[in-house]
C-alpha cells in the first residue's frame, strides 16, 4: 500500500522554513506540538529523571549561556559602597571649592572694589565723551586725576606724620629722665630692679630683635599694601577700559526678548551705583574742605593733613564721620584743651548738618533707599567685608530694591 502520509513539504500547517528545513533542531522540536507531531523523547543527560518526572530539569551550564549561581545581583553602580565614595567625592569637592575661595578673598576684595570704582568713574567718563573726547582720552584724564588726589593726600600726610616720628624720638631721652626722676619709679626700681632687667633686656639683644621683627612687618604690611592699591588701580583702568564689552557680552546670556528690559534696568544700576559714588565722594570733598577751614581758623597744627583724614574716614557709611571726628579731636586736645573743645562741638554740629541737610539733597537722586534698609545693609556689608562691604553695601542694596520693584512686585501684581 502506498504511503498516504503528507510529507512535510506538502503539510500547510508547518511554517515555509520549517519544511524546507530552515529551522534549527530547537525551533522545530518547539513547532512540531502544534501541527499535530508528538515531540521527540529527550535523551542522554536531557532525559527526566525517572524517580522524579515532575521536577524541573537542571541549569544549564555557564557555557550554555546559563547562570549557574542563580539570578544575577543588582548592578554594583547602585551599591552603598559607590554611593558612599562618590558623595565623599562630592563633598571634598565642594570643601576644596569653599577653602579656594577663602584664600583667594583678598583677590576677590580687590576686583569687586576695582569694578566698583570703574562703574563709578563711568559717569564722569561718558560726561567728557559727550564734551567731544574719545573714550581712551577721557579714561587717561579720569585716570590720571585718581593719581594725582592718591599724590597729594600722600604729600599732605607724610610730612606731618614723619615729624611728630622725629619729634617723639628727640623727646624719648626726656621722657626717660621724667621716669627716673619720679619718686614712685624710684622705689618700684628700689623693690623689682625694674631698671636692671630693662638694661638687661636692651644689652642682650631682646630689644633689638623685638624692633627689627617690628620694622619688618611694618615693612611686610607696607609693601603689602603698595602692591594692592597699585593692583586695584590697574584692575579699575581695565575694568573702566572695557566696561562697554563686558555690558554687551553679559547682556548675551540674557533671552533675547528679555534683553531690551534687561539693558535698561542695568543701565539704571550702573547710573545709581555712579551717582552714589559721586556722591559719597561730593560730601566728603565737602566735610574735608568744611574742617580744613575750621582748623585752619582754630590754629591747629596741620589742618591740611587732618582735613585730608576727615574726607577719607567719611567715605565710610554710618561710622566713618565719627571715627574721623574722634581722631581730629584727640590731636586738637594734645594741643589745648580749649581746641579739643572746639574740635568736638564743630564735629558734633557739623555731623547734624550733613545727616539732615547734605546727605538726603545729594543722595536723593542716585540712592533710592529707605534709610533702615541704609543702615542694615551696612551693618551686613561691613560684617561681612569690613570697610569695603559698608563701602559696597548701599549701592546693593539700591540695586536689588531696583530689581523687586521693577520684576518682582509687577509679577506678584499678574498672580
Amino acid at each position: 500500500m502506498p504511503d498516504t502520509t503528507p510529507d512535510a513539504t506538502q503539510r500547510p500547517d508547518l511554517p515555509r522554513s520549517a519544511a524546507h528545513g530552515g529551522l534549527g533542531a530547537a525551533e522545530v522540536t518547539d513547532v512540531l506540538p502544534a501541527a499535530g507531531i508528538p515531540r521527540p523523547a529527550p535523551s542522554g543527560e536531557d532525559a527526566p529523571s525517572r524517580s522524579g518526572a515532575g521536577t524541573a530539569a537542571p541549569a544549564k551550564d555557564a557555557a550554555d549561556g546559563g547562570a549557574p549561581y542563580g539570578e544575577p545581583g543588582k548592578p554594583f553602580a547602585r551599591g552603598p559602597f559607590l554611593w558612599g565614595f562618590t558623595a565623599a567625592l562630592g563633598v571634598l569637592t565642594a570643601w576644596g571649592l569653599a577653602q579656594a575661595l577663602i584664600s583667594s578673598r583678598s583677590v576677590i576684595v580687590l576686583i569687586v572694589v576695582a569694578a566698583f570704582l570703574a562703574v563709578g568713574l563711568n559717569p564722569v567718563v561718558e560726561g567728557l565723551q559727550r564734551w567731544g573726547l574719545g573714550r581712551r582720552w577721557a579714561i587717561s584724564i579720569v585716570f590720571l586725576g585718581v593719581i594725582v588726589m592718591f599724590g597729594l593726600f600722600g604729600l599732605a600726610i607724610v610730612p606731618p606724620v614723619s615729624e611728630q616720628t622725629s619729634d617723639f624720638i628727640s623727646a624719648v631721652p626726656g621722657y626717660v629722665q621724667e621716669l627716673l626722676a619720679n619718686p614712685t619709679i624710684k622705689q618700684l626700681d628700689a623693690d623689682y630692679e625694674i631698671l636692671a632687667k630693662v638694661q638687661d633686656y636692651i644689652t642682650n639683644g631682646g630689644l633689638g630683635a623685638a624692633v627689627a621683627g617690628g620694622i619688618v612687618g611694618a615693612g611686610a604690611v607696607v609693601l603689602d599694601a603698595f602692591f594692592s592699591g597699585f593692583t586695584l588701580l590697574v584692575l579699575t583702568l581695565y575694568f573702566l577700559a572695557s566696561l562697554p564689552s563686558i555690558k554687551d557680552y553679559l547682556l548675551r546670556l540674557v533671552p533675547a526678548t528679555r534683553r531690551t528690559r534687561t539693558a535698561a534696568m542695568g543701565d539704571e544700576i550702573l547710573t545709581g551705583i555712579g551717582g552714589y559714588v559721586a556722591g559719597n565722594v561730593l560730601i566728603s570733598v565737602i566735610a574735608g574742605a568744611l574742617s580744613w577751614l575750621f582748623l585752619s581758623i582754630a590754629g591747629a597744627r596741620y589742618a591740611l593733613a587732618l582735613a585730608l583724614v576727615v574726607a577719607v574716614t567719611d567715605l565710610i557709611p554710618l561710622v566713618g564721620a565719627t571715627v574721623g571726628a574722634v581722631l581730629v579731636s584727640a590731636v586738637g586736645f594734645l594741643q589745648s584743651m580749649t581746641l579739643g573743645f572746639a574740635c568736638a562741638i564743630f564735629f558734633i554740629v557739623y555731623q547734624q548738618i550733613e545727616n539732615y541737610v547734605i546727605y538726603p539733597r545729594v543722595m536723593r537722586r542716585s540712592v533710592d533707599v529707605a534709610p533702615a534698609v541704609t543702615v542694615i545693609a551696612a551693618l551686613f556689608g561691613g560684617a561681612l567685608l569690613g570697610v569695603v562691604g559698608a563701602l559696597l553695601a548701599i549701592p546693593v542694596a539700591a540695586a536689588v530694591a531696583l530689581i523687586v520693584r521693577e520684576v518682582v512686585l509687577p509679577r506678584q501684581a499678574r498672580v
